[in-house]
């Protein structure tokens, strides 16, 4: 059977002309940063440091790649950073979806208390100092769990997947529970299915947020064996002009070409891009739950 064509009118066809425009000019300008971050790390060393390069890249070689991946402390860290997102945000996901199921269920003991109790962490906060201190309490100083705990229970995430398990029919966890399903098999069997494109949007979050964040590292960790890809190139980061000498020195003119030595400019350039690459792989694989998770879960249906 053939669909029939809607016909736009005039009026239709200028406002999505508008739109596709706009929405063309600012998918652009989000790109444009990575581009000229990505073309500047292939590019005559030379030519980036005067800021030539601004388009097109001249000079192609990926030797700024190669001799990055050889700081020392790398593959550890990044080894440390994939687990570090990878777990944590399995149990953001898992804690949040729990909790915030729990709290839409009219039987549990003092819901709206622990439910206010919850948000109230939301505006108020004790300080930086208060949450070290709690943290050598607890003993989670040069200990990987630190990365992991604190964000289990995660206010906001919570409050999204109450919004969204609400908009489910009451009908089908009361038609399990007839059948005998008890809270965590009505929780696991019926909801955690139905309430996937919000998982995948708290996912998202947390994932970005364990893999870019340092701070954690910087104050609660001294074992370098615990130190998180984005900690150690922060400090390398901060040490480029060192790190450009260093590697110069260790290379010969018959080794590499002036092209392709490294400046403190290029190490800043290449360190940002290995640390933002592989978090934007993350979004292809979860965009299409992305956008439905985030409007059902903050406005009820």
């Amino acid at each position: 059977m053939k669909q029939k064509k809607i016909r736009l009118s005039a009026g239709d066809m200028v406002f999505n002309a508008v739109n596709y425009f706009f929405f063309g000019i600012f998918t652009v300008i989000c790109i444009l940063p990575f581009y000229y971050l990505f073309i500047n790390t292939i590019s005559d060393n030379d030519l980036t440091r005067r800021g030539l390069i601004t388009i097109i890249p001249r000079g192609i070689h990926i030797n700024n790649y190669l001799q990055v991946f050889k700081l020392r402390g790398l593959g550890n860290a990044a080894f440390i950073s994939v687990l570090r997102t990878v777990a944590g945000s399995a149990a953001t996901v898992a804690g949040s979806a729990f909790v915030g199921y729990l709290v839409t269920k009219k039987e549990m003991w003092g819901r709206k208390f622990w439910y206010r109790f919850i948000i109230i962490t939301m505006y108020f906060s004790a300080g930086l100092v208060p949450w070290y201190m709690n943290m050598v309490f607890l003993h989670l100083t040069n200990n990987f769990l630190a990365y992991i705990l604190p964000g289990i229970v995660a206010p906001f995430n919570i409050i999204l997947v109450k919004t969204y398990v609400e908009s489910i029919p009451a009908s089908l966890e009361e038609s399990a529970a007839i059948d005998g399903a008890g809270t965590l098999r009505i929780f696991t069997g019926i909801i955690c299915p139905l309430i996937v494109p919000i998982l995948a949007t708290i996912g998202v979050f947390s994932a970005v947020g364990n893999w870019n964040s340092f701070t954690d590292t910087l104050f609660l960790m001294t074992n370098e064996r615990l130190f998180t890809l984005q900690f150690v190139l922060y400090r390398y980061l901060n040490e480029a002009n060192y790190l450009a000498s260093i590697m110069r020195s260790g290379t010969t003119g018959s080794m590499v070409n002036a092209a392709q030595v490294l400046t403190p400019r290029t190490i800043q350039m290449t360190i940002s891009m290995v640390v933002v690459f592989p978090i934007l792989m993350v979004y292809p694989f979860l965009q299409r739950f992305f956008i439905k998770g985030i409007m059902i879960g903050a406005v009820k249906g």
